[in-house]
């Protein structure tokens, strides 16, 4: 006779225990009109505080003073369709058109980003929102005749600031 109870996953199994590491394969970067699946790599926010210096009677002190927000690069794999070059360069024309020199709207380029850090099973398990970011830099990549490497594509994108939603 079978004992029917070790057949049965224990429900606490299959959810993430404590001290359990987050991995840097375990993501997914949300960006409209950029396939997520093309996103090979991606940097997460950092922030960064001015020194503000006070002079008092004899001493200095410091306080924190403004923040900025650091740039996350991105790499893309370029696959032949949907090609990831099409999609960054759709996003680059909001910024600057360059066949007529005309510059977008901020309204126009500048797009929310969400970092989702998945935990084991593929649940959600931490999130950040990117205000308004728009790119700084692309680079469409290399193309060399004795390489079977694919082509990827190097971004650099800023947002106005970070929000860590849990």
């Amino acid at each position: 006779r079978r004992n029917l109870m070790a057949d049965f996953i224990n429900a606490d199994d299959l959810f993430y225990r404590e001290y359990e590491p987050k991995l840097q394969n375990r993501y997914i970067l949300l960006i409209e009109g950029i396939p997520a699946f093309t996103i090979k790599t991606a940097g997460r926010p950092s922030i960064e505080f001015e020194t503000v210096e006070i002079d008092h009677i004899n001493t200095k002190r410091y306080v924190a003073g403004k923040p900025t927000w650091g740039t996350i690069d991105l790499t893309l794999n370029d696959p032949i369709t949907p090609s990831a070059a099409q999609t960054t360069m759709e996003w680059v024309r909001l910024h600057y058109e360059s066949t007529t020199g005309a510059m977008g709207y901020l309204e126009n380029y500048k797009k929310d980003i969400t970092i989702q850090v998945l935990g084991p099973p593929g649940d959600i398990v931490e999130q950040w929102i990117g205000k308004r970011a728009y790119i700084t830099s692309a680079e469409f990549g290399d193309l060399d005749w004795s390489s079977n490497d694919p082509v990827e594509i190097s971004m650099t994108l800023q947002c106005d600031h970070w929000i860590l939603e849990f």
